[in-house]
């Protein structure tokens, strides 16, 4: 754990004002955080603080009072500093507009509208501060019919599209088994953040960022997106299967199950070679990918039957040695155990002292740098456990600015 009183990183001296709770918004600012920038969480103590404080079990286990830290709110809140404000009141406010003031990045996921009454909204805050950067996350932005509507991830999820793609062919539509919506939409505020802020350093000039959780959902539709647009036809869901290659699917083994990423036609010959089935790889329904696609319904069953006699061990051996795609279908203890998740840093220990343990463990940022690394810095807060320190926070994160 490095020194929390030294902001490193490319992002180092940068200032954010954090208004965002759950999952888009912290995402975004975590990610800042991690990259060195000084991000100033922004809590209300009449609430509970950020939601996801509460949405446990799991907590990490504190030594005093009762626990603030669900594993949750850790998954996205470490180097955030948390202060506490009541924006329904003259000092809250004022609180907040002093951080504001002091700050390069204003980040927030209100209802359209709902900061106008405390004058704590984009239009009022750049005509303030014209250099500030200020991004706005709601459901389904700041325009259309449904502006005024909330918007969580599983509702993002439902009505852009993806659930209708999610599942077994003969299931109920399904969610992502994680927020994704949600994490997706604070990697594209992350991105647009970074963006106005290169405009603002070389213009001077602040701007509004208006993201909504379906715009952002309905981008990453990808290719069954452009599927639908191109040929008129809705996607259907397709269990593990892909529309667009075949054979590339999950497939039992005798022992289990096993991935098969079959991406190109020779590898579907090297792939048949290798489970002595060349009769396959010459049959010409299955010559090509447009052919195999054609004749899915011909081909699955002949490798499954292939498949299933074998262990999963065997078949990637017989796989790997030949160069064709296929994997084991980790548990999550298995992935984050796994000797590659050692070696690139994928799960993480941060010291907190106030913890029955002494640390909490968090998911690893996967972005490697060979001059800038990210650092952990600062362990996921307590509600409040930085109001005091506010002042020498702002004074340590303007001078790490000027150091730029």
């Amino acid at each position: 754990m490095t020194d929390a009183s030294e902001p490193k990183g490319p992002l180092a001296g940068l200032v954010i004002c954090d208004l965002s709770r759950i999952l888009a918004g912290p995402t975004a600012t975590q990610l800042m955080g991690d990259l060195g920038a000084t991000v100033i969480k922004i809590e209300n103590p009449k609430s509970g603080g950020d939601d996801t404080r509460a949405w446990g079990p799991p907590y990490a286990e504190t030594t005093d009072e009762e626990s603030d830290l669900s594993a949750y709110f850790m998954a996205a809140n470490r180097n955030k500093f948390s202060v506490t404000a009541d924006i329904s009141t003259t000092e809250g406010v004022a609180l907040v507009r002093e951080i504001a003031a002091a700050a390069d990045v204003v980040i927030e996921n209100f209802k359209p509208g709902g900061l106008a009454k405390y004058g704590l909204d984009h239009e009022t805050m750049l005509a303030a501060h014209p250099g500030l950067v200020y991004c706005s996350i709601s459901g389904f932005g700041q325009t259309g019919p449904n502006a005024h509507l909330a918007g969580y991830d599983l509702m993002a999820q439902g009505y852009g599209g993806i659930m209708s793609l999610t599942g077994a062919p003969d299931g109920p539509p399904m969610k992502v088994g994680v927020g994704i919506a949600d994490v997706m939409c604070g990697m594209y505020a992350a991105i647009g953040i970074l963006s106005a802020l290169r405009h603002r350093d070389a213009t001077g000039e602040g701007q509004h960022i208006d993201l909504a959780l379906v715009d952002a959902q309905m981008a990453w539709l990808i290719n069954e997106g452009t599927n639908y647009l191109t040929s008129g036809k809705d996607p259907v869901r397709r269990g593990n299967a892909h529309p667009n290659i075949c054979p590339y699917d999950v497939f039992e083994t005798a022992d289990g199950h096993v991935i098969l990423a079959v991406g190109n036609d020779a590898q579907f010959r090297r792939f048949c070679e290798a489970l002595d089935a060349a009769e396959t790889a010459a049959d010409e329904r299955f010559a090509t990918n447009s052919s195999r696609l054609s004749h899915r319904d011909a081909l699955t069953p002949i490798i499954s039957e292939l498949l299933i006699k074998r262990d999963t061990r065997d078949i990637l051996e017989r796989l790997s040695n030949v160069g064709v795609p296929a994997g084991p279908i980790h548990t999550v203890r298995q992935a984050l155990s796994s000797d590659q998740a050692g070696a690139r840093g994928a799960v993480i220990t941060m010291q907190r002292d106030d913890s029955v343990k002494g640390n909490v463990q968090l998911l690893g940022n996967p972005l490697k740098f060979s001059r800038t690394p990210v650092s952990y810095r600062q362990a996921p807060p307590r509600l409040g456990e930085h109001d005091a320190a506010l002042s020498d926070i702002l004074r340590r994160a303007i001078g790490a600015r000027g150091a730029r």
